[in-house]
C-alpha cells in the first residue's frame, strides 16, 4: 500500500480521536484522556511485539531518537492539543493543529538549509490566512481567549520537530511497531512521574460515561500512530507531513456530522479549513 494512503489513514484516525476526546472530556480531565490513551496504545502494541520480537531489538541506536521523540510527542503535543480541544472545540483546534507544515517549512529553511519552491511559499501563505480565519471570534459561541490558540499551534510546532527525529530513527530501524511502543511508553512514563511528583494522581479519575469515548479514542490514536510511522518510514518527511495534516478537513467534517449539539462550525472555520487544505496541497505539489 502506498505510504500516502497510510498518511491519509493516520489523518482520519487523529480526527476521530479528537471527536471522541471532545465527547468524553465534558465529564473527565484531559490528563485522564491522555493517560488512558497512552496505556491502551502501549498495551496493544506490546501484546503484539512480545511473542515475536527479541528484546535485543530495543538496543538499536534508533531507540535514542524514538525516546527523544517520545519526550515531546505524543506527550507534550497531545497535552497541548487536547487542551486546545477543551478550550476551543474540535472544529477550531483541529485546523490550528494542522499548521505543522508551516513550522516544518520554517525549520527546513532555518536549520536544514533547504530552499523551498514558490509552491511551498504559496502554500504557507494560504495556511497563515487560514489560521487568521479560524482563530477569529464567532458570535454566539462559548467564550475563549486568543491565547488559547497557542495550545493547538504549539502542538503543531512540537509535532514538526518530533517527526524529524522519528524519520532519523526509522532510517536506522524501519519498524513502526517498535517505534510506536518506544515513544508511547516514554510518554506514559513521563506523564506518570509528573503526576506522582506533583501529587496530581486524582486527575486520573474519570466518570464512567467518559470511559467508552476515551477507549474508542485510544484505539483510533493507536492506529493513527502506527500508520504515521509506516508512512514516515516509506516516504520523505516533506511529502508525508502535509498529508498527515489533512486532519483538519476530517475534523471539521466529523464535527458537523457528530458534534452538532456540542459545538457549531461557522463559515469562517469552514473557509479557513479549505484554505489550509489548499495550502497543504500546494506544499505537497512542490
Amino acid at each position: 500500500m502506498l505510504p500516502e494512503l497510510f498518511a491519509m489513514f493516520s489523518a482520519v484516525g487523529w480526527a476521530g480521536d479528537a471527536i471522541f476526546v471532545r465527547l468524553g472530556v465534558h465529564r473527565s480531565s484531559i490528563i485522564a484522556a491522555m493517560f488512558f490513551s497512552f496505556l491502551i496504545s502501549a498495551t496493544c502494541i506490546a501484546s503484539y511485539l512480545i511473542p515475536f520480537y527479541s528484546w535485543q531489538t530495543f538496543k538499536s541506536p534508533a531507540i535514542f531518537y524514538f525516546v527523544i521523540s517520545g519526550c515531546v510527542q505524543p506527550l507534550v503535543a497531545r497535552a497541548l492539543y487536547y487542551t486546545g480541544i477543551a478550550r476551543l472545540g474540535v472544529a477550531r483546534a483541529g485546523p490550528l493543529r494542522g499548521a505543522e507544515p508551516l513550522f516544518a517549512t520554517v525549520i527546513a529553511v532555518a536549520f536544514l538549509q533547504e530552499r523551498p519552491s514558490l509552491w511551498v511559499y504559496g502554500g504557507t501563505i494560504l495556511i497563515v490566512a487560514s489560521l487568521w480565519l479560524i482563530s477569529g471570534r464567532h458570535t454566539g459561541e462559548q467564550r475563549w481567549r486568543l491565547i488559547d490558540t497557542a495550545f493547538p499551534l504549539g502542538a503543531g510546532l512540537v509535532s514538526a520537530l518530533s517527526q524529524t527525529l522519528r524519520k532519523q530513527g526509522l532510517r536506522i530501524l524501519p519498524d513502526p511497531f517498535v517505534a510506536v511502543l518506544t515513544v508511547t511508553v516514554t510518554s506514559l512514563t513521563l506523564l506518570s512521574i509528573f503526576l506522582i511528583v506533583t501529587k496530581r494522581t486524582h486527575l486520573l479519575r474519570m466518570e464512567r460515561a467518559s470511559l467508552f469515548y476515551f477507549l474508542v479514542a485510544a484505539f483510533l490514536a493507536t492506529g493513527a500512530q502506527v500508520c504515521n510511522f509506516i508512512a514516515l518510514g516509506r516516504a520523505e518527511v516533506s511529502v508525508i507531513i502535509p498529508l498527515l495534516n489533512t486532519t483538519p478537513l476530517f475534523t471539521v467534517f466529523f464535527t458537523i456530522v457528530f458534534l452538532k449539539k456540542v459545538e457549531t462550525v461557522g463559515p469562517r472555520v469552514i473557509l479557513g479549513t479549505i484554505l489550509m487544505v489548499a495550502g497543504v496541497a500546494l506544499i505537497t505539489s512542490r
